[in-house]
């Protein structure tokens, strides 16, 4: 289990936070109670099973059902497989560089590239096209030379969009835009933000 020392300001004394932080989950309490009994085959198969279940794999009965012996019934199995999974979810907040000692190195980049190539993404943008029209009349007005832009959004799963925006609106729009690119800007310009080499 990895430990960080931590000295307050004013005390001699170093208290020890566990990286699963200052109050153990109740997965883990439930878990440590059971381990004694427990055979180091098993609890690597449920360790194994844990990894694969977080890689994105699905975990069905029977494969759950192999890591059961005589002596692991499927309600303690149930207990240290919750357990497990909660460690390895707390450890997975910390960088990569600390969890050498405490996970296999190899096992977080799995779980790490599963979790991008699983994560949910919407849809970017392909293709953008645009024009100005102007409405020389209505039905209701004979004159009304009103400019619009009409835009067209070509998406990556292959749907396209078109909608109209006033001039007004597209100004608006523009002025909103370049907001966010100025401060953008000046949240690199911070020191806070600067990655130290």
């Amino acid at each position: 289990m990895s430990v960080v020392n931590i000295m307050p300001p004013g005390r001699g004394a170093i208290e020890r936070t566990s990286f699963l932080g200052s109050t153990i989950p109740k997965e883990v309490k439930s878990m440590v109670k059971l381990l004694p009994s427990l055979d180091k085959d098993n609890f690597r198969q449920l360790l194994r099973v844990a990894v694969s279940s977080m890689e994105g794999n699905e975990i069905t009965e029977e494969v759950f059902h192999k890591a059961l012996t005589n002596q692991l019934t499927e309600e303690k199995a149930s207990i240290v497989y919750s357990g497990i999974c909660t460690i390895l979810k707390c450890a997975l907040r910390l960088p990569q560089t600390s969890l050498k000692t405490d996970v296999s190195y190899k096992w977080r980049i799995a779980i790490d590239e599963a979790a991008i190539s699983n994560r949910t993404r919407l849809p970017s943008l392909q293709r953008f096209r645009w024009r100005v029209d102007v409405a020389i009349s209505t039905s209701v007005l004979n004159r009304v030379l009103e400019p619009s832009v009409m835009m067209e959004m070509t998406l990556s799963d292959g749907t396209i969009h078109n909608f109209e925006v006033p001039v007004s609106k597209f100004h608006e729009l523009r002025y909103n835009v370049a907001s966010v690119i100025k401060e953008m800007e000046d949240l690199e310009k911070r020191s806070i933000l600067k990655i130290q080499d």
